[in-house]
């Protein structure tokens, strides 16, 4: 895929490591200048501002940001238009995950997991919205598959992914003509680091994907620059996840 963003400017939240950094990259590789949403991961996105930064000079920029403080959203915008001039994409790509069940969930769990996966984006995204409709830019979630079929043990996660499908779809409505709203809704792509997945689930949630294997964070970008590259298509939101969608 070579659809050009030349001239084009990026905000992708988390954007230092991971999903995001493979988002970054491949958008930065179609042209586009990317700024670099972080909170806790300041070496990774030093490298990475740097990386890009050799391959095009003046083409990558990063800020640290807490999504969930109230001026993140101004602070974010703003940091996109001292870098760049304009903001033509948002990637909503930041998210907390982690299990907690009935019984034990706390008002601090509700905080993350909605703010980061629900909050956030709605704030950000409307705080982008004028900038974005003076580009005929657009703005991709990354969503999840378990916001249609929810994730045993993970109930706050899941209805924050199933909000941000039906903010997605919402916006697509508020936004149109001049803002298209898509998502990108992976199934197992990068286990988590810190465990939260034994061996025994591992085996169990590929042998319940179709193309029996797990996914790259460079296959949920592919899906991003796509949308970013779509013009007649928003309200949309792509499964990148093996067929594990249709199976489950």
């Amino acid at each position: 895929m070579t659809e050009s963003l030349s001239g084009k400017a990026v905000l992708v939240t988390g954007g230092a490591r991971r999903v995001g950094a493979a988002i970054a990259r491949r958008l930065h590789a179609a042209g586009a200048s990317v700024l670099l949403h972080y909170r806790d991961s300041d070496v990774d996105a030093a490298k990475l501002e740097a990386e890009l930064n050799a391959l095009r000079p003046k083409s990558a920029a990063k800020v640290r940001a807490e999504l969930l403080a109230p001026i993140a959203p101004r602070a974010l915008i703003g940091a996109a238009h001292d870098s760049f001039g304009r903001l033509d994409l948002l990637v909503n790509n930041a998210s907390s995950f982690f299990p907690v069940g009935i019984g034990a969930i706390e008002p601090s769990h509700w905080e993350e997991l909605i703010g980061s996966n629900l909050r956030a984006p709605l704030f950000i995204s409307q705080e982008a919205a004028p900038e974005l409709a003076k580009n005929q830019g657009s703005i991709v979630n990354i969503v999840d598959i378990h916001a249609e079929r929810p994730l045993k043990g993970y109930p706050l996660y899941s209805i924050a992914k199933a909000g941000l499908a039906a903010l997605t779809r919402s916006l697509a409505i508020e936004l149109a003509p001049r803002v298209r709203v898509n998502g990108v809704a992976p199934g197992a792509i990068a286990w988590p680091e810190d465990g939260q997945f034994d061996p025994a689930e591992r085996e169990r949630v590929i042998a319940t994907t179709p193309l029996a294997r797990i996914g790259s964070a460079q296959d949920v970008a592919q899906a991003v620059h796509f949308l970013a590259c779509a013009p007649y298509v928003t309200g949309e939101i792509i499964a990148v996840d093996g067929g594990r969608s249709i199976y489950i």
